[in-house]
Parts: structure tokens; C-alpha cells; sequence
């Protein structure tokens, strides 16, 4: 149990994907312009993560890395293999949030597709691998860095909405002070490198 919130807590915060990792950059800053639909694309990724990290973990515990199977040889396949997983578990969230929720399905636009490519949902899957986590662990890893994701693009998001009243010098309005803002939350988020 200790082993897995050590994996939750430095996952979420002291590898925080986004701001230490420096991993889906794209959302953070595309989608982080309002709250509401900064939390609706961080609930899309803590969804899509961890899936990908328990059908993942299964692939490639009995599958891929099997040393039953062609020797366990098939550990090429891993990054073809997880954004295949990747692509379908985005379809699926993409079907259901038009059936069920279309103002954050139309608010998200374009980057809901983009979770396919979201290297942070891809850089988890290969993290599981490389640190050979087992099927829980890696999902605990999964869902926590997606919580982490979540935290900074929603803090983001409100931090980017206070900042759009306020007397920015002209210079750095608009996106140098979202890179900015980013930056002191990276240093930020370096402080809780003390916790584990």
C-alpha cells in the first residue's frame, strides 16, 4: 500500500507530467483558456490514462513482453501496439461525450482527438514498461499522472482567466504570459520534489 501512494503522490506531483515531464503541452495550453472546459478535457484524459494503463498493462504482460510468446520478442510492438489501445479508448470518449454531453463535446473542438496524440496518455504506457510496473501499480501511475495533468491544466485555466482583466504589459500578452505562468508552475511544482 505504501508503494502505491509513493507511485500516487510522485506521479501526481513531483513528476507531474506537464510540469516536470514537459508531456502534453498542447492541451495544457490550447484547452486552459476556461475552467470548465480545462476540467472537461483533464476528465477525458484521467479516463483515457488510465484505461490505456490497465488494457496496456494486460497487453503487454501476456502478450508482448510473455516470454512464452516468440521468446518474449514482441516488445517492439509496444509503441504501435499502445497507440492503437490509445486510439480506440479516444473514440469511445469521443462518441460518448456527444451522445451524452454536447456543449463540452463542441467546447473541447479539436483537441478531444488530439488525446490520440497526447504524448503524456502514450509516455505513461511506455513509464509503466520501463519501470516494470505490474497491472495495478501501473494503472495507480496512470490515474494519478492524470490527476496531475488534471491539477495543472485546471489551475492553468483559472490562473489564464484572472490574468485575461488584468494591465498585462502589451509585450507579454496573449502567449508569453501563458508560457510565463507555465514556468513559475513548473518552479512551483518543484517543490514538492521534497515529498518522496
Amino acid at each position: 500500500m505504501q508503494e502505491l501512494l509513493l507511485i500516487a503522490v510522485g506521479s501526481a506531483f513531483v513528476n507531474n507530467v506537464v510540469l516536470s515531464q514537459f508531456l502534453g503541452i498542447c492541451p495544457f495550453l490550447g484547452v486552459s483558456k476556461n475552467v470548465k472546459t480545462a476540467a472537461g478535457m483533464g476528465g477525458a484524459v484521467v479516463f483515457v490514462i488510465t484505461i490505456a494503463s490497465f488494457v496496456t498493462g494486460l497487453i503487454y504482460k501476456f502478450i508482448l513482453g510473455n516470454p512464452n510468446i516468440m521468446g518474449g520478442e514482441l516488445e517492439y510492438l509496444n509503441t504501435i501496439v499502445f497507440i492503437l489501445v490509445i486510439a480506440a479508448l479516444v473514440q469511445f470518449v469521443e462518441l460518448f461525450l456527444k451522445k451524452s454531453m454536447p456543449p463540452l463535446y463542441n467546447a473541447l473542438g479539436v483537441y478531444l482527438p488530439l488525446i490520440t496524440t497526447n504524448c503524456a496518455v502514450l509516455g505513461v504506457a511506455l513509464t509503466n514498461v520501463q519501470e516494470s510496473y505490474d497491472i495495478l501499480p501501473g494503472v495507480v501511475n496512470g490515474f494519478a499522472t492524470a490527476v496531475g495533468f488534471l491539477v495543472s491544466i485546471v489551475l492553468m485555466a483559472g490562473i489564464r482567466e484572472k490574468t485575461e482583466h488584468n494591465d498585462v504589459p502589451e509585450s507579454f500578452r496573449g502567449t508569453p504570459i501563458v508560457l510565463v505562468t507555465a514556468g513559475l508552475m513548473a518552479i512551483a511544482f518543484f517543490g514538492f520534489s521534497g515529498l518522496i
